[in-house]
Order: structure tokens, then C-alpha cells, then sequence
């Protein structure tokens, strides 16, 4: 079973040039930054990608938004999840995007190849997902980690709803608290000086 699904919880893509501000040549979802025109977290991920890899939003079935992640001290990650139409082909953007691939669902529960960084910042611990994906189409083999990696096993445990075969940072028996503590965790707001 191979689903399709929207950024920022998306297509897979690599982007091309590596004089992109954020990871580039590193694998990750279609998304960025919020415009003035957009309405909201929904119509930036509809837009992103579409300049992207050629997504229409007619081609989408926007189905939630998850709860946000703080990135850095003043960029939060909105992951939106949607349906894409079947007959959709990419067509990525040159400038932003070298390719786009598919990967099944499931391998971010059962993967092939995968191993695990822990990290403890601030008193708090994560763990950081590193998957080894090698495509059947084209036998190129990708490195599937970070933020795109922890929002593609989130999905995975969502609409599975099965146990991966290594450890992750979620309360598998209460997915949404244990994605809003993890929030918390890292967004503390600094205390009012009034």
C-alpha cells in the first residue's frame, strides 16, 4: 500500500540546489513559509506545493492539520495531511526540487534499514528517526531523517495504527497528547515581564 500525502506532510522530494536556506539536498516534504496572500496553514502547504512539484489544490483532499512544531526559536512547522488524486504526476520545480519519489506508508513502521540518534537538549530527550530508503523505481537509495522523518512516522502511527518495529518518543496508546506534550516540551513561551 502506498498512499499519497500533502505537505508538509507530503510527496517525498530532494531538492537541487544546495544553495537553498533550509536543508538543502536533504530529503524532505513540500512546504515553507507563510505569505501574506495565504489564508492560512492549509492554503501554505496547498501553494508550496504547487511551486514545488506541480500539485493543483483540486488534486488534494485536505483531511487535518497536526499539531505544530517549534523548529527553531521563531519558526513553528504545521504539518497538513491530505489525499492526492491518483492520477497525479510531479512535476518538480528545477529550481527547488532535483526529484520526487513515493515511499510506502508502512516502511516508516517496518523499514529495512534504519538506525536512531538520541539527543537531550534543554532536560529533554528525542529521538531522532534515520531511515535508509532504496527506490525500486530508479534503485537510488535515500536518507529519510530529521523533522521529515519524525512527521512521516506520526502519519504512519496515525492511520496504520500499528506498532513499529523500534522505539519512538509518542505514547502509542495516545497519540495527540503525547504529540501536544512533545510541543510543550519544546515551546515554552518567555514569562511575561509585566
Amino acid at each position: 500500500m502506498s498512499l499519497r500525502f500533502l505537505p508538509k506532510m507530503g510527496l517525498k522530494t530532494v531538492p537541487n540546489v544546495m544553495r537553498l536556506r533550509r536543508s538543502p539536498g536533504e530529503v524532505c516534504f513540500p512546504g515553507g513559509k507563510c505569505e501574506t496572500t495565504d489564508a492560512d496553514d492549509v492554503a501554505t502547504a496547498l501553494r508550496e506545493a504547487q511551486e514545488e512539484v506541480g500539485l493543483r489544490p483540486h488534486q488534494v483532499e485536505v483531511v487535518c492539520r497536526l499539531v505544530p512544531y517549534l523548529f527553531d526559536t521563531n519558526t513553528f512547522i504545521t504539518p497538513v495531511v491530505g489525499f492526492i488524486d491518483h492520477n497525479f504526476q510531479a512535476q518538480p520545480n528545477p529550481d527547488e526540487v532535483k526529484k520526487v519519489f513515493l515511499v510506502p506508508l508502512d516502511y516508516f513502521l517496518h523499514p529495512h534499514a534504519y538506525h536512531q540518534n538520541h539527543l537531550t537538549q534543554s532536560g529533554h530527550h528525542f529521538i531522532i528517526h534515520c531511515f535508509e530508503y532504496t527506490n525500486p523505481e530508479d534503485g537510488v537509495t535515500y536518507y529519510i531523517k530529521g523533522l521529515t522523518a519524525k512527521f512521516a512516522v506520526f502519519v504512519a502511527l496515525i492511520i496504520l495504527g500499528e506498532k513499529p518495529t523500534f522505539e519512538v518518543e509518542f505514547n502509542l496508546n495516545d497519540l495527540t497528547s503525547s504529540s501536544e506534550e512533545t510541543f510543550l516540551k519544546l515551546y515554552k513561551p518567555a514569562p511575561s515581564k509585566l
